[in-house]
């Protein structure tokens, strides 16, 4: 029996774009011998020294928090647990609603059997040249014009796909399958349309 492909998966725990396409990733788990690897990148980091809207600028001050807790609980446990702890904190942002502070950050870091005073660092930058670290390997595999999620299967890396709804079942599966055609194949760069809808999380 073959070994699972590795799956290299970039995030932003902030990101519902992100959430929606890793959701997918887990379906596709299912009925694909793929296994995902998690990484975290930063939207913060992205996006320093840009001219941007103050209310994105508010988010993405905001957004530093919770990659520093993924980095500091990567650094700390090893990188198997990202999968886990970015589950609890995507369900706990983006399909419960929860505040993005410190309370519901330590809620997921015990639902994820992790110490929850990792949340503390999320009010410094101890674990940041880790995290930069972590954000530069995922960016420099596609490039610095794109943002998350980056995924990489065996040297064919990507962003996206950005979805809404999350795809299910064998809709997920086919959709995996011609995304990676589409990846591997030699001088493909770019197929886009305009996003008419919001993230649908269920």
């Amino acid at each position: 029996m073959s070994e699972n492909t590795p799956v290299d998966f970039w995030f932003d725990p902030l990101c519902p774009w992100a959430w929606i396409t890793s959701r997918w990733i887990h379906e596709v788990s299912a009925l694909r011998p793929i296994e995902p690897r998690w990484h975290v990148m930063s939207l913060s980091v992205l996006n320093e020294g840009r001219d941007l809207p103050e209310e994105y600028r508010s988010f993405l001050d905001n957004a530093w928090g919770p990659v520093r807790v993924c980095i500091a609980a990567e650094q700390k446990y090893g990188p198997e647990v990202l999968g886990r702890l970015y589950t609890e904190l995507g369900t706990r942002f983006h399909d419960q609603g929860k505040p993005k502070d410190r309370a519901t950050i330590e809620e997921a870091l015990r639902a994820a059997d992790l110490d929850p005073a990792l949340a503390a660092a999320a009010d410094t930058d101890e674990h940041d040249t880790a995290l930069r670290a972590s954000h530069k390997d995922g960016m420099d595999r596609v490039g610095y014009e794109v943002g998350t999620p980056v995924i990489d299967v065996e040297g064919a890396a990507f962003f996206g796909p950005v979805l809404s709804p999350i795809p299910r079942g064998e809709a997920a599966a086919k959709l995996w399958d011609g995304v990676v055609l589409v990846a591997r194949t030699d001088g493909f760069f770019e197929l886009k349309r305009s996003r008419t809808r919001d993230p649908i999380f269920t």
